[in-house]
C-alpha cells in the first residue's frame, strides 16, 4: 500500500465555486437515466454570458491553481466538465471562446473517439466522446484536458493495484496522446477514499476533484475539491444563486 502523504490545502480567502458539467445537448427523451446531467446549448450560452456580465472569470484548474494557492484574488469561478464529450467541444468551446473562458474536460484515456459504455447497464444513451484529433481542438481552443481515470472505474469497488492501475495509466494515456502533461484528476461517480487520494497525489496530480456540494473555500485539500452542479433544471437566477451564496456550501456532506 502506497504510504500516505501530507495534503496540500488552498489557501483562498474567499470561496471559489468550481462548477461541474457533463452534456451540452439536447436532452434526451422524457424518461431517459440521468436525463438531469445535459444542459442545452442554449442554457449554457446564457449562464456564460451571467458569468461574464457579473465580472466573473472561467478559468481551467490549472487558472484557477493560483487562486487555489492564495497567490492572487479576484472574481472567479473554475469550469470543469466530466468524461470528454464531443457536444462539449461543438457546443461549449465556442462559447468559452466568445467570452474568453478556459475550462478542464476530464477524459476517459481508453475510451477516445468511443461511446460512455460504462453506462450501458443504467440505460444512459450512448454518445460520442472526443477522440484525440478532437481533444486536440479542444486544447488548442484554450481549453485544457484533465483525466478521468482510464476506464471509469468505481474506484471504492476495485482492488488497489487495479486503482493505482487506472489512474497512473489514465494519465499516462493522455500525457502519450496529447503530447502534453495532465496534471488535475476527477474521480469517477464521485466515489474514492483515503487510498485513492494518496494515489493521486503520488502520482503527480496537483489536483482533483469531486462530486460533493460545495463552494471550494480555503483550507480544502487540493485532492478532495467540491464542486457546483449544473444541471438542466438549472435556471438562470438559481445558476447566481449556485455562483454567489452559500446555497451549494449548506449541501456539503
Amino acid at each position: 500500500m502506497t504510504a500516505a502523504i501530507s495534503p496540500v490545502l488552498t489557501q483562498n480567502s474567499q470561496p471559489i465555486p468550481v462548477l461541474v458539467y457533463h452534456q451540452i445537448d439536447a436532452a434526451p427523451v422524457k424518461g431517459s437515466p440521468f436525463r438531469s446531467l445535459y444542459v442545452s446549448p442554449a442554457a449554457f450560452a446564457r449562464q456564460m454570458r451571467l458569468l461574464k456580465w457579473l465580472g466573473y472569470t472561467g478559468l481551467s484548474m490549472t487558472g484557477l491553481q493560483p487562486y487555489l494557492n492564495g497567490e492572487k484574488q479576484g472574481k472567479v469561478v473554475g469550469i470543469t466538465f466530466d468524461d470528454g464529450y464531443l457536444n462539449n467541444l461543438n457546443h461549449a468551446l465556442p462559447v468559452l471562446v466568445r467570452y474568453g473562458f478556459s475550462s478542464t474536460c476530464y477524459a476517459v484515456s481508453s475510451l477516445l473517439g468511443k461511446t460512455n459504455i460504462w453506462d450501458e447497464q443504467t440505460g444512459i444513451p450512448q454518445t460520442l466522446l472526443m477522440n484525440e484529433v478532437e481533444m486536440r481542438q479542444w486544447i488548442s481552443g484554450g481549453q485544457e484536458i484533465g483525466s478521468h481515470t482510464r476506464s471509469h472505474i468505481n474506484l471504492l469497488a476495485s482492488s488497489d493495484e487495479v486503482c493505482n492501475s487506472e489512474i497512473l495509466q489514465g494519465r499516462t494515456d493522455l500525457e502519450v496522446a496529447l503530447r502534453e502533461p495532465v496534471r488535475h484528476f476527477c474521480y469517477p461517480y464521485g466515489r474514492y477514499g483515503a487510498r485513492h487520494k494518496t494515489m493521486v497525489g503520488v502520482h503527480g496530480f496537483v489536483t482533483a476533484t469531486t462530486t460533493q456540494r460545495s463552494r471550494c473555500h480555503g483550507g480544502t485539500d487540493m485532492l478532495a475539491i467540491p464542486r457546483v452542479p449544473v444541471l438542466r433544471s438549472t435556471s438562470l437566477p438559481m445558476f447566481w444563486v449556485k455562483l454567489a451564496s452559500g446555497y451549494e456550501d449548506r449541501r456539503k456532506k
